[in-house]
């Protein structure tokens, strides 16, 4: 398994993408629609919703027990708590494993790096701080205003709600349908439904484990995300691609390889390995994120 740079390819017209990875492996994906989207960023919102009134009641209750003394105090806790809220909702959801929010997992939705790397925080953080950009503050301001019985400026109201609508209408002006955040990010938004796992992997390869003997150093030469990529190559069971990654792995680990040896078997056998050796080594502590980690 090379290093090499990942390269997409894209269909015209369609929201399908194709991500080959350096192992040659063709991940097939499919983007999110417009209208996923904004449902998911609704039922998000509407879990908000139901938070910040619970947040309210407990201020309310609050102000009640401790008076007037305590009022811009509990003040102050309802406008960072509604701050962090509308900010560490998305964030905190999507640094999960999952990489979604309550609403994008509902509709099957995740988020992932646009160059097929490891989605890091830097770009979940970006990502989600551009949406207090595009959505809440103009909102925010315009809510305020009216909240405290000001005149609202019917041009100030106008450019807050077209402001709004441009970033929120932006999906439907790019064929990738990318948020500015996502843009600015490196993000794409792809669906991502639940698949029934059928046999374990490991499981199925573990008599055929018995056949092959890999030496702790061949176990050592991958991590978790090679594991990832090899698990999908077994699902997919495409005869080609077996073949050459199976090659690739036999040249990384000097694996002379037996007259007539089974590509499939082969690769079941170094995932169960593989896997059983990370399995091992979390137990302690330790996590190999790919090959290039410290073993």
């Amino acid at each position: 398994m090379t290093s090499t740079p990942l390269r997409t390819e894209r269909e015209p017209r369609s929201m399908k993408r194709s991500l080959l990875t350096p192992e040659g492996v063709d991940l097939r994906l499919t983007l999110a629609s417009a209208g996923d989207r904004a449902a998911a960023f609704l039922i998000d919102c509407l879990i908000m919703l139901a938070s910040l009134i619970a947040l309210s009641i407990a201020v309310g209750v609050g102000f009640g027990a401790m008076g007037k003394d305590g009022g811009e105090l509990l003040k102050m806790i309802w406008l960072v708590g509604f701050f962090v809220l509308r900010n560490g909702y998305f964030i905190l959801f999507e640094l999960t494993p999952r990489a979604a929010t309550p609403g994008k997992r509902l509709l099957g939705l995740r988020v992932i790096a646009r160059d097929g790397g490891r989605l890091t925080g830097e770009a979940i953080v970006t990502r989600n701080a551009m949406r207090e950009i595009e959505v809440f503050l103009p909102m925010i301001a315009l809510f305020a205003s009216s909240a405290a019985g000001e005149t609202v400026d019917a041009v100030m109201g106008l450019l807050a709600v077209a402001w709004t609508g441009i970033f929120l209408l932006f999906p439907l002006f790019n064929r990738d349908r990318l948020r500015v955040g996502d843009f600015v990010a490196g993000t794409w938004v792809v669906k991502a439904p639940r698949r029934k796992l059928g046999v374990d992997l490991a499981g199925d390869a573990g008599t055929r484990l018995q056949r092959f003997n890999f030496t702790p150093a061949q176990t050592q030469a991958y991590g978790v995300k090679e594991l990832q990529v090899l698990e999908d190559v077994l699902r997919r069971r495409d005869a080609r691609t077996m073949k050459d990654v199976a090659r690739r792995i036999r040249r990384k680990i000097d694996w002379l390889a037996e007259p007539h040896e089974n590509d499939a078997d082969f690769l079941a056998a170094y995932y169960a390995a593989l896997r059983g050796r990370l399995e091992h080594r979390l137990l302690f502590g330790h996590r190999r994120k790919d090959k290039f980690d410290a073993a």
